[in-house]
């Protein structure tokens, strides 16, 4: 008979080919997404601009994929472990030291007066984002003494605060300005028309929808930060605890917490990929040119990278308790109610802003407005 230790080795070694396939694949769809939307107006490009933007985007999906897997109790659990370490190791690598590396290389390599000593002003620039990334964490309650200065922890606390506060402000500029895209009321004369088609009535409807969620989410916001209350209990499982007792019926909390939550997951993780990537190309037609782009490229990478890592950070609370706990322990000792917490608190500023914003800009051309 085979011994124990064998057999733990070749599952170790199947789990790893497993997530080295879908690496790969990864970095393919990161490598075409490249080339194909966000370069395809260019003729010249930089490689190592390319390897490392499909890299930072092949273990930015790995990271999701892992808490697919997570639910679904995939692979072995000293295998996940390891990945999720590995992975969080490479991300935090190419974020911190590569990214930020090769944006100074690529500014300075356009700058005439600097081209003969490139490598030198590249390091000195690395070394500026450093000094500076490294003093982000002295106003919030991050960073602890317990942890080396390039330990894991200490690390992610820092990209985390970027990532969440990037993710906040997007999700509260988007919660309010989806239903003034979508919905009939604040059309113009470019889109009336438009909004009577069956496409356009879809679109209402979303509109509708994401009105009464950008209510709520603000709401529960507030309520968040009157009563300094972060969810112990993950959205879905709660929500079914609270409908069961209701009903007063017997049902399997856990069992469909599970295959639900793996849906809602799923789905957040499908939304954010797309919505980031739609939004990153957009970013970057409208700001590149042909000396700028592998700079704003690799500026993108690192935006990517600290979003989704965030993502991560913020997607533990969705998961149950039970799914729960290598995430916890890989992340390891992070202030995680504090990411909650400020996270609410940008996305209501951020939504309010957004709020007062689009009503003056409304307002300033009230005669394009036409009710249908």
């Amino acid at each position: 008979m085979l011994g124990r230790g064998f057999l733990i080795k070749m599952s170790f070694l199947m789990d790893s080919v497993i997530m080295f396939t879908l690496q790969v694949l990864f970095f393919g769809f990161g490598w075409l997404f490249f080339v194909r939307q966000l370069f395809k107006d260019y003729e010249v490009r930089q490689y190592v601009v390319q390897v490392v933007f499909s890299i930072t985007f092949a273990f930015s999906c790995t990271m999701f994929e892992l808490i697919i897997f997570e639910i679904l109790g995939a692979l072995e659990t000293s295998s996940r472990y390891f990945h999720w370490k590995f992975n969080l190791y490479v991300i935090l690598l190419v974020l911190i030291f590569v990214v930020p590396f090769y944006i100074g290389y690529f500014v300075v390599s356009n700058i005439r007066l600097l081209q003969r000593q490139k490598l030198l002003f590249a390091c000195v620039v690395w070394f500026t984002f450093m000094y500076f990334f490294w003093k982000l964490g002295d106003p919030f309650p991050i960073l602890s003494p317990k942890h080396g200065i390039l330990s894991i922890e200490q690390l992610i606390s820092l990209v985390g605060v970027i990532g969440v506060t990037l993710m906040a402000l997007l999700s509260g500029f988007g919660a309010v300005n989806c239903p003034y895209t979508y919905m009939s009321y604040f059309l113009r004369n470019e889109r009336i028309e438009y909004s009577k088609t069956f496409q356009g009535k879809y679109f209402n409807f979303l509109g509708y929808f994401f009105s009464i969620y950008c209510v709520w989410k603000i709401f529960m916001a507030t309520i968040n930060i009157v009563f300094d209350r972060v969810g112990k209990t993950d959205p879905v499982t709660r929500g079914i605890e609270i409908t069961v007792n209701y009903l007063g019926i017997q049902f399997d909390v856990k069992f469909w917490s599970q295959h639900i939550s793996f849906i809602l997951v799923g789905i957040i993780i499908v939304t954010s990929i797309r919505g980031l990537l739609i939004t990153l190309t957009k970013f970057f037609y409208a700001i590149s040119s042909s000396k700028s782009s592998n700079v704003i490229v690799l500026v993108l990478a690192q935006i990517m990278g600290m979003y989704i890592v965030s993502s991560v950070l913020l997607m533990r609370m969705s998961m149950p308790r039970e799914y729960r706990s290598i995430v916890t322990e890989v992340l390891g000792e992070l202030q995680f109610n504090f990411y909650h917490r400020w996270f609410d608190v940008i996305f209501l500023v951020s939504a309010l802003s957004s709020i007062l914003f689009l009503y003056l800009a409304h307002k300033q051309a009230p005669e394009k407005h036409v009710t249908p």
